[in-house]
Order: C-alpha cells, then sequence, then structure tokens
C-alpha cells in the first residue's frame, strides 16, 4: 500500500511491532512436563494407540521425550526412546532433502523434466495438449497433476521394484493438469525416490544411508524393518471392531521414498536438530550433511496458498494460518509461533506427526503404533504451551549499522519539527512522495499528541535494511518503521508514524 499524507496517526504498520515485556517469568520446560504428559496421554485413550513416543527438541538437543504403552500387545514390552517405528510420510523429507543434495552436487536440477530422469514417463499422456510436463519439482510440492492416493499408495510400500517400472511405463490418469494446484500425491513421492536411484547409480536407500542417516549418527534407522531386533520394533496395529488388530509387517519396497522410513525417538531427535540448526543464516562453517541453506530451502512452500486453522485446542480461537507445501514440509506462518514446518505420517500400523519452530530452534513430534492415529492435536498443543510458558525464545536479530545510523537521524528529525536532520539520507523518491512542508505538518501534528520523544525501546530489525521502533514520549507512545532504499550508501526510502494505543 503506497503510503498517502494524513494516515500518519492510523496507518497500520506492515511490519510487527516491537515485542512487550510479558508479565509472567518463563518457565523452565521442566514445569510443563505434566501438561504435556497430559495432552499425550488423553489422544492415546481417545485414539486407541497401544503405545507412542513423543519428544522435544530444544536448542540443539531432545530435551524432553517419553514413551507411553506398549511397543507389542503380545510381550507387552514398554514404548521407550529406542522403539522403533515406522514415520510414513514423514519420510518425504527425507526424500526432498536428498533431490536437494543431487542437486546441489549438479547431477540434476529441480526444472528438469522428470521424465528425464525417469525414461518410463516419456510416453505419458497429458490431460490437455496444452498440460506443462512434469517437472522435479513439481513432484516435490505435491503439483503434478496427479490424484489424492492416500490409502492406496500406503499398500504400495511393499511394490517390487520391477513392477514399479511396469506400473510407470503403463502411464497414470491425472486428476487435473499439472501446475494447476496442490494434490497430495504419494506415487509422486515415489517417482522423486527413483530419481534418486537414477541420478545417484544407487538406491534410494542406500542413498539415503550414506548421505543423511549415517553422517547424522542415526545408526538405528533405516528401510528394511525385517533387520529391527524384536525387543525394539514397535509393532503396527489398527483397532477394528473394538479391538485391535496386527497389520501385515511391509517389507522395503518401490514406494519407500513415501514412507517407508522406520526410526527411533533418539534418532529422530537427531534429525530434528539438524534441520533447525539450519537457522538462522550465519557465517560459520557448514557442518554438513547438507548445506544450511539448502535445509533452509526446504521451508519454501509454492504459491499454491492456503488459509487454514492452527492444529490442536487453539486452532479455532487463534489466528488463520496462511500454509503452503513446501518440499516434504507444510509450512504455514502462525502468528504465535512465527514460521512453522509441519508433516504427519499415515501408514497401516502408524501414526506421527512432526513440527517444527524454526524461529525458536525448537521441534515437537510423536510417534505411534495404530494405522493412521498421527498425534498432530496434541504435537500443536505442546507448542502452543511452551509458548505460553514463555519457552519460546527467538533469536535476536543484529541491528544493521546503516538502519542504526537511519534511526538515530530520524529520532533528531522528530525532535526538530523539520527533516533537516535526514540531509542526505533520503532516497530520491522520499520527497517526491511527499513533500517537507507536508512532513513537517504532520510532524507538528504528531508531537501536539505525545509530546517529545527521549527515549526509545530497542530496535525490532525486520531485516538487514528495515527496522520498526517505539519512542517513549511524555504524552504516550510512537510507533513507527524504516525502510532503506537499495542503494550505497544506504538511505531512506520510507518512514512511517503512528501514535500507540494506550
Amino acid at each position: 500500500m503506497r503510503w498517502t499524507p494524513g494516515l500518519a496517526l492510523t496507518l497500520l504498520l506492515a511490519a510487527p511491532l516491537p515485542a512487550l515485556a510479558q508479565d509472567s517469568t518463563p518457565k523452565i520446560l521442566e514445569q510443563i512436563t505434566p501438561e504435556i504428559d497430559a495432552l499425550f496421554a488423553k489422544y492415546q485413550a481417545e485414539a486407541n494407540i497401544p503405545g507412542m513416543v513423543y519428544g522435544v527438541v530444544k536448542d540443539g538437543k531432545l530435551a524432553y521425550v517419553k514413551g507411553i504403552g506398549v511397543q507389542d500387545l503380545d510381550d507387552k514390552r514398554s514404548v521407550t526412546a529406542d522403539s522403533r517405528f515406522r514415520i510414513a510420510s514423514m519420510t518425504k523429507a527425507f526424500t526432498a532433502l536428498a533431490i536437494l543434495h543431487l542437486r546441489d552436487q549438479g547431477k540434476l536440477r529441480l526444472d528438469d523434466l522428470a521424465e528425464q530422469h525417469v525414461p518410463e514417463m516419456k510416453r505419458w499422456v497429458y490431460p490437455t495438449k496444452d498440460s506443462p510436463r512434469i517437472r522435479v519439482r513439481d513432484l516435490l510440492h505435491h503439483v503434478g497433476g496427479l490424484v489424492t492416493d492416500d490409502p492406496w499408495g500406503d499398500r504400495q510400500q511393499v511394490l517390487p521394484q520391477e513392477d514399479f517400472t511396469k506400473m510407470i511405463a503403463a502411464g497414470v490418469p491425472f486428476s487435473r493438469i499439472p501446475q494447476s494446484q496442490h494434490e497430495y500425491s504419494n506415487f509422486g513421492y515415489a517417482l522423486l525416490g527413483r530419481i534418486v536411484a537414477n541420478a545417484s547409480g544407487m538406491a534410494y536407500s542406500d542413498y539415503v544411508q550414506r548421505t543423511i542417516l549415517t553422517p547424522l549418527g542415526m545408526t538405528s534407522s533405516g528401510f528394511d524393518v525385517t533387520k529391527t531386533p524384536r525387543a525394539l520394533y514397535a509393532r503396527g496395529y489398527r483397532w477394528e471392531n473394538d479391538a485391535w488388530a496386527p497389520e501385515p509387517e511391509m517389507v522395503d519396497g518401490a514406494f519407500n521414498a513415501m514412507g517407508g522410513l522406520q526410526v527411533s525417538a533418539n534418532d529422530y531427535a537427531k534429525w530434528v536438530a539438524f534441520l533447525l540448526s539450519a537457522w538462522p543464516a550465519r557465517d560459520d562453517a557448514d557442518a554438513g550433511p547438507v548445506r544450511r541453506a539448502t535445509v533452509r530451502e526446504m521451508a519454501q512452500g509454492l504459491n499454491f496458498v492456503s488459509v487454514a486453522n492452527r492444529i490442536g485446542a487453539s486452532g479455532a480461537t487463534a489466528c488463520k494460518q496462511a500454509a503452503a507445501y513446501a518440499m516434504g514440509w507444510r509450512a504455514a506462518q502462525d502468528c504465535d509461533l512465527g514460521l512453522t514446518l509441519a508433516h504427519g505420517g499415515g501408514y497401516p500400523g502408524y501414526g506421527s506427526h512432526v513440527m517444527l519452530m524454526p524461529d525458536h530452534g525448537v521441534g515437537v513430534f510423536a510417534l505411534s503404533n495404530r494405522t493412521y492415529a498421527g498425534p498432530s492435536a496434541p504435537a500443536w498443543d505442546t507448542a502452543v504451551a511452551m509458548d505460553q510458558a514463555g519457552l519460546l525464545t527467538g533469536r535476536a536479530a543484529p541491528v544493521a549499522p546503516a538502519v542504526a545510523d537511519a534511526f538515530a537521524a530520524v529520532r533528531a528529525a522528530y525532535a526538530a519539527g523539520t527533516l533537516a536532520p535526514l540531509d542526505g539520507k533520503l532516497a530520491m523518491n522520499f520527497l517526491l512522495d511527499r513533500s517537507a512542508v507536508n512532513w513537517s505538518a504532520e510532524l507538528a501534528k504528531l508531537k501536539a499528541t505525545v509530546g517529545d520523544c527521549p527515549t526509545a525501546e530497542p530496535l525490532a530489525p525486520t531485516g538487514a535494511m528495515s527496522a520498526t521502533f517505539r519512542l517513549n514520549c511524555t504524552k504516550g507512545q510512537l510507533d513507527g518503521m524504516i525502510l532503506l532504499a537499495p542503494t550505497s550508501p544506504a538511505t531512506i526510502q520510507s518512514l512511517r508514524f503512528r501514535v500507540a494505543a494506550p
């Protein structure tokens, strides 16, 4: 929205205002673990789950983990942080990162046609003559035009690779033209697994093991569940006719890239901590196994954005989320939690959920052994409980010297009641957008309303070229925003004020 004279007292700033201090003293995580335990215990009972494990990753480590129930109804072994669960579609994030890693190595491009790496797709018949052919990128974001295939796709896990090759060659019916709308496709992620194999020259599971699992020390994770020690194996069940029935144990097959990974909580926490370590961007050496910038790229949602309620008990009254499917993640901006990356996992015998809050370096995950019992609600409710307890502390962004210098000049201009202290610091558009005479009149109005402003709260950077601010005045407070122009040296292209509500 263009700035218009006369709106100075009522303008809603585009960027958030500086956060005010909380009245309550922040708690430590141990103080709210009984609340977290109650959330998951309630979900376990209501969803008829034999066993589950949940954890909170904070500050680069597994800060809290607890197993409840049993991993096998026959042996009655209790679930522990070492119990191994299938994580179903939470595997997709590993697949997406494998694709991006191959891109970093120059072995593929995201805008490559998928058929360049899967030749059997070349004979596919598209729904219209003007349909774009599917790119690797389209499969990552579920915009390939393929039909939603839950639960059919889950049962394809055991499909042999040679049968999958025949399936691809036979072609598929399209649900819509590619690149027109998001539609979740397990088949599409199975195709990504084939692309990983063909581009890397090794089996998909071997590539993920070599490039992600082993470097992260995830020694209890893998795709061949038949090698799992029985003492650690969380057997999968479904709830049917008011009783538990075991699901068939599905061996590793051609659809493993969409949902075949098995992990323990201790192992999965290493993955979550690694992902969170990619934020914020910084000058430190990249420790790998994949570049931090590549991990952050996974959070980029496509422009098919939806408005959604937050998952969990607070969803009905919380701000709406702007959500989109990114690369193996559902990315959403939450007004309380900031950027969130989440994904569920539903599978015969298993249900899981993970949600990350990169702005705070915190992740919550839960794994269960009942078909499609994805514990998303207690995971998100845990995040909200942590926020309400003051445990989600944002990483302080540094104030760029150019922004600090501009702010000092803005304060001087307000004190003087003219733009004279800003001489040489204004971009060429500034006085074209609003005259110096009008600015002087507006500054006089503001001063008449709030008086002099001798002190200020710390600047709240919204980037290296912008910040919001709050001035403490004799008759109130004045909020504002500074935006610098892409000039060298940096100059002020926009300045906004508004009187803060009492």
